[in-house]
């Protein structure tokens, strides 16, 4: 004799379920502790014919001890009960089977779906957030980017899942309030971000996607170049430096524009005596980094954590010291 508990998940449209979870529950019969589950009105459809009850672990397990019985479990699970229901049928002299059918199952990704939900919820209801434009929510974007470089740079991979967990939430956020808008006000959601990301990956990528042959990661990234010039002239834009994000850090953005003028194939000479006194020798230095395959941004961030440590250890020393 056999209880059967077929679970689902709360991320996958409720009518849609495998093929051995609708083979048990039209086999029925079918008792649920959740009378608004999701999947009642699916299931009516197809004459499946479920019975919400009281939860009762001795009595679920007895049920499954006397015939086969099918327990169409809430979208959360029912975990606590199942225990109880174990250690139930563990007690009786002959303990029914207990097996688990799978009715749908999560897919890669589908934990974004809760916290668009936990989003949209927090929009409406938490007075804080709903006060939120895309210029307030700025310094938090930038606050969690770096706190996510920081995680890489000392490798603390812990850290790293929650600080990228933070940045998302800020992807998320600002996707909520262009939901508010029109479209015609430039309005979008999170989907449209994720659609737009997908096509742009899509379209760069023809060695992957499409039939474009490529000999290594270098011509890649001449066909990545290629590409987005062909996309920077289909928008309109007049300077190949159109687009380079002029509000990030200094040597970043030294770094950006020289790279992707000498890929355009600027003349080097441009690059000479740019600027006076010191923003001249940082330019030059960016060079210099550059043309030795160095992160000019990542030399100097390591170089001044190396300040940090050195000063920490001062401070250490000082105080054992005193």
């Amino acid at each position: 004799m056999t209880l059967v508990v077929v679970t689902t998940s709360p991320r996958v449209a409720p009518g849609l379920l495998t093929g051995r979870a609708w083979a048990v529950l039209k086999d029925g019969p079918v008792l649920t502790g959740t009378p608004d589950h999701p999947a009642l009105p699916y299931l009516a459809e197809e004459g499946v014919a479920v019975e919400v009850v009281t939860p009762d672990p001795a009595g679920l397990a007895r049920r499954g001890a006397e015939g086969t019985v099918v327990w169409l479990a809430s979208p959360e699970g029912d975990e606590a009960l199942m225990r109880a229901v174990g250690h139930a049928a563990l007690a009786m002299p002959e303990p029914p089977v207990i097996e688990a059918v799978p009715g749908s199952y999560d897919l890669p990704g589908s934990r974004v779906l809760d916290l668009v939900t936990v989003m949209d919820r927090l929009r409406r209801s938490c007075p804080w957030d709903r006060r939120q434009t895309h210029e307030s929510l700025m310094p938090y974007l930038m606050e969690e980017a770096y706190e996510v470089l920081e995680t890489i740079e000392e490798g603390d991979h812990a850290a790293l899942r929650e600080e990228l967990g933070d940045l998302l939430l800020q992807v998320v956020f600002h996707a909520r309030l262009a939901q508010e808008r029109s479209a015609d006000d430039g309005g979008f959601d999170v989907d449209d971000v994720a659609a737009g990301i997908v096509d742009k990956l899509v379209r760069r990528h023809p060695h992957v996607f499409a039939d474009t042959v490529v000999s290594g990661a270098g011509e890649v990234s001449d066909n990545w170049d290629a590409i987005k010039a062909a996309e920077r002239a289909a928008k309109g834009w007049e300077s190949l430096l159109d687009g380079v994000p002029m509000g990030q850090p200094a040597l970043s953005l030294a770094a950006g524009l020289r790279t992707r003028a000498e890929r355009a194939g600027v003349p080097p000479s441009l690059s000479r005596a740019v600027g006076q006194g010191i923003g001249r020798e940082l330019f030059d230095l960016v060079g210099r980094a550059q043309a030795a395959g160095l992160d000019p941004e990542a030399e100097l961030r390591a170089a001044a954590r190396d300040y940090r440590d050195r000063v920490r250890a001062w401070e250490r020393s000082q105080g054992s010291g005193g």
